[in-house]
């Protein structure tokens, strides 16, 4: 399996991007996928997740009512959509396929990562 995330980029605050996710492999559509991210000297950190079929979904507080997952299983692609982005959101970000039981919002639950994808929100 592998995962690749694309999309990111230079945007002024208040703009928007969107992020898809491209991954390989017949069994994505079964999966729960989620969205991480990074920023310099930090953790990782959850953004977002959805689950197999798209009709659930879960956000972190801190980009509820900006952030938008989806997922078009027929591409095996999941995006994230990124409106009135801040400063504060600048990380790479990274995609995920979640394996574990355990809660969705830990990154040990998530067995394959894309390799990233830098976003950059100037003030």
């Amino acid at each position: 399996v592998q995962l690749q995330a694309s999309g990111g980029g230079l945007v002024q605050a208040g703009g928007s991007l969107r992020l898809p996710c491209a991954a390989s492999g017949r069994t994505f559509s079964i999966y729960r996928m989620g969205w991480f991210r990074q920023a310099p000297g930090k953790e990782r950190e959850f953004v977002a997740t959805i689950s197999w079929s798209g009709g659930s979904t879960d956000y972190a507080d801190s980009v509820k009512g900006r952030f938008i997952i989806s997922r078009d299983n027929a591409k095996n692609t999941v995006y994230l959509q990124m409106n009135s982005l801040k400063p504060e959101d600048t990380a790479i970000y990274y995609c995920a396929r979640k394996v574990g039981s355990s809660t969705y919002t830990v990154p040990s639950e998530y067995d394959y990562w894309g390799q990233g994808t830098l976003v950059t929100v100037s003030s």
